[in-house]
């Protein structure tokens, strides 16, 4: 009923509309999933605020290289899943579920863009825990606050540039209808998927545009932490060495959770469910690794609860005088 009027949305026999199929769930579902994904959409959004409130308010915190990143990844998480969950939650709320051609691929832009980003951030974090335990006499020259927020607006300019042309390339394709996309979000699986044939080499660069991000991101995050494991096993003092590891434990378990969900996107069952597959892959690192984020970062660091038990202290204080 609704596909009748969106998918005539042409102008010169291209799309100028999609519509987003979202999930396929009955109306008490959709009103299951909205309310699950609202409460898991404030806690991701206070969770961050929290961490980047406590980098902030705590003057000793806030000049040390591992916190201004960990700030700037908790922002990072929090434009990451606004990128998708808001739209999202319009749909299951409406059963109006039509984008703009503009709107589809700004949504895209962004999501890749910000995940993007996230694949640098983690890989800086790796590059400082790494300085910090394999380098630590050189280490406060090397990581300076100066050359921390170079690193951070490196990590912003190169995750938001990557996949300017490859995008614009796929929005430059014939678009010939039908004009469902069947998924909860502008990806771009499904984009190609409706786009008039030939394609040409665009489908192939921006496969090569992601692969090569991944897995050069990995690769350096995995030999970082092999360097910090083997130097950590060396040193003789055991409480330091529980120490390195408790931190890199908590940072490979982040990196764990998302780069193992988006490889999970290539690997593509012959099934007919695929697509509800892939909906629930995309979910899991567009809005549950936000929320777990925080929590696996901060739950086992004394540094972070010791600042926030300081905030809480000076906000009684106000309170009480």
């Amino acid at each position: 009923m609704m596909q009748n009027g969106p998918v005539q949305e042409m102008n010169n026999g291209t799309v100028r509309e999609f519509i987003l199929l979202g999930f396929r769930v009955g109306q008490q579902g959709r009103l299951l999933l909205f309310v699950f994904f609202v409460v898991v959409y404030a806690l991701t959004l206070a969770e961050n605020f929290i961490i980047i409130l406590i980098v902030i308010q705590d003057s000793h915190l806030a000049r040390l290289p591992m916190y201004i990143l960990l700030s700037n990844f908790s922002w990072l998480e929090m434009c990451y899943v606004s990128a998708t969950v808001p739209r999202m939650l319009f749909d299951l709320a409406s059963s109006h579920k039509v984008i703009s051609f503009h709107a589809c691929f700004l949504q895209f832009y962004s999501f890749f863009s910000l995940g993007n980003t996230e694949f640098f951030f983690l890989s800086a974090m790796a590059l400082d825990r790494y300085l910090a335990i394999c380098h630590p006499l050189q280490y406060p020259k090397i990581m300076s606050q100066e050359a921390c927020y170079k690193l951070v607006s490196a990590c912003w300019i190169f995750g938001f540039s990557w996949y300017i042309a490859p995008i614009f390339l796929i929005s430059r394709l014939s678009f010939c209808g039908p004009n469902i996309i069947d998924h909860f979000v502008c990806d771009p699986g499904p984009i190609l998927a409706l786009a008039c044939p030939p394609l040409g080499y665009v489908p192939l660069l921006f496969n090569i545009f992601v692969s090569s991000i991944v897995l050069a991101t990995f690769l350096f995050i995995v030999v970082s932490y092999a360097f910090v494991s083997i130097n950590l096993v060396k040193r003789s003092s055991q409480s330091s060495c529980v120490k390195g590891f408790s931190t890199v434990s908590s940072h490979l378990a982040v990196v764990t959770l998302f780069y193992g969900s988006v490889v999970a996107m290539y690997v593509k069952p012959n099934r007919e469910d695929h697509a509800e597959i892939t909906k629930v892959v995309t979910l899991f690192y567009s809005a549950v690794t936000p929320l777990l984020n925080p929590l696996i970062y901060c739950l086992r660091n004394e540094q972070v609860k010791e600042a926030l038990a300081r905030l809480l202290q000076r906000k009684r204080m106000k309170q009480a005088g």
